[in-house]
């Protein structure tokens, strides 16, 4: 696909009041001019270009000033080890982003680190990125993780609409991608033939390495508004992209300001050699199917001695067991095979199916031996089994001390106890980029 072309910085008109999210025609950037955001269909949230402040209590207040640029401050060192806990809210069938709003609030209410929403383009449904910006106005802490497919998409686009997500959730915002592999979906695009599982998965390693150059492209402190001398935007603190993978290549800079995160979560699957290639060098959080406990601590150590070889310091990386949960019985006791041990294995993925007290048992069980970092736990029937883990199993680990009793920050990668990241393009830079 084309090279982005952007024109040279050159004086800006006066400034506006909110970044510009990315135009549907629009692959060339330019700098933000007054357009309210798309994907906000509620009233608009307070101070939406300054990234929140870390609290210093449970109930932390907004910044005070809407016009502060970011901090560059270093983010403090992560707490103690804690346990981590997400799920998938996605309900099939469902025509409105209203019928999620229930489900994420639950969650939100129930101190959970992020949700998941998950899509493709091989099913039918609702876009998840665009209802999960239109949960971010009626959830407050909890993080919004949408899947985003990488094949045949614009990497321009998709990073944009991401640092959208995260300013409007105030740094919630979460990254899962996807991949396209059947002729099927090539052909609903029309642009090139569907390529193999490894094809796509380089590719959407290139993407993410491409997102984050750009999502770096602004400064912290770009933005100056300046209203004596109509200066928007510090034009030495914008920079080219200049990324060239094997199928696209991209220049930039973006049109969205650097996101609150610095770089918006990347959560990746990683049960398969190809994906776990792609998740142990990009993903901050993997998850892994275990159906033991002494399995998920296998799969823990892998992984992170592949992120190690790949780079990466292993503290970085925060590992979660992901299994599908029916809690359609109640509080009766997990049936053979499911609990105790471990979930069952099935052809979809470990299955557990019995009640959230045993269920409370294998993630303290799990957790305090090391084997992973926490869950993320799929509901058989999330209209029925969310609330049942949230005032059930979460309720019984906060009673015991294991889980948290009060987010510890505002943005998704406080509650996982993961740093804000250095400016790629002040440090070093990946290996697809140019100077």
């Amino acid at each position: 696909m084309p090279e982005n072309t952007p024109t040279p910085p050159s004086p800006a008109p006066p400034p506006s009041t909110s970044p510009r999210p990315p135009s549907p025609s629009a692959s060339s950037p330019s700098l933000p001019s007054p357009s309210p955001s798309p994907l906000t269909t509620s009233p608009p949230l307070p101070s939406p270009l300054t990234p929140p402040t870390p609290p210093t209590a449970p109930s932390p207040t907004p910044p005070s000033s809407p016009s502060a640029p970011p901090s560059t401050s270093p983010s403090p060192p992560p707490t103690p080890r804690r346990l981590h806990l997400a799920v998938a809210i996605d309900v099939p069938g469902a025509t409105h982003a209203d019928d999620f709003l229930p489900l994420a609030r639950v969650a939100d209410e129930g101190l959970l680190d992020f949700l998941t929403l998950g899509d493709s383009f091989a099913a039918p449904g609702l876009d998840a990125l665009s209802v999960l910006a239109r949960l971010a106005p009626g959830t407050r802490r909890v993080g919004l993780v949408p899947t985003v497919t990488t094949t045949h998409t614009e990497p321009f686009h998709v990073q944009a609409q991401l640092a959208t997500l995260d300013w409007v959730s105030r740094g919630r915002a979460g990254w899962r991608p996807g991949v396209s592999t059947s002729e099927g979906e090539a052909r609903l695009f029309g642009r090139r033939a569907a390529v193999t599982a490894r094809e796509a998965w380089r590719e959407a390693g290139e993407v993410v390495e491409a997102a984050r150059l750009l999502w770096d492209s602004w400064e912290d402190d770009a933005e100056i508004r300046d209203l004596s001398t109509g200066r928007f935007v510090d034009r030495d603190k914008l920079h080219y992209a200049d990324y060239s993978g094997t199928t696209f290549s991209v220049r930039g800079p973006s049109i969205v300001p650097r996101p609150p995160q610095g770089h918006p979560v990347i959560v990746a699957d990683a049960d398969d050699p190809v994906r776990r290639a792609f998740a142990v060098r990009h993903a901050d959080v993997l998850l892994v199917g275990a159906s033991s406990r002494e399995q998920a601590a296998s799969f823990s150590a892998e992984v992170r001695a592949e992120a190690a070889r790949a780079g990466r310091e292993p503290a970085d990386v925060r590992v979660l067991a992901s299994l599908t949960v029916d809690l359609s019985g109640g509080e009766q006791a997990a049936e053979p095979g499911h609990g105790g041990g471990g979930p069952r294995p099935t052809a979809h993925g470990p299955h557990y199916r019995g009640g959230p007290v045993d269920l409370a048992e294998l993630i303290g069980d799990w957790y305090a031996a090391g084997a992973v970092d926490g869950f993320h736990l799929r509901p058989a029937a999330p209209g029925r089994d969310l609330e049942r883990l949230v005032n059930g199993t979460a309720a019984l680990l906060q009673h015991r001390g294991v889980f948290r009793a009060f987010h510890p920050g505002s943005t998704l990668r406080e509650h996982l106890g993961l740093a804000r990241p250095a400016n790629l393009h002040l440090t070093a830079r990946p290996t697809g980029a140019t100077a």
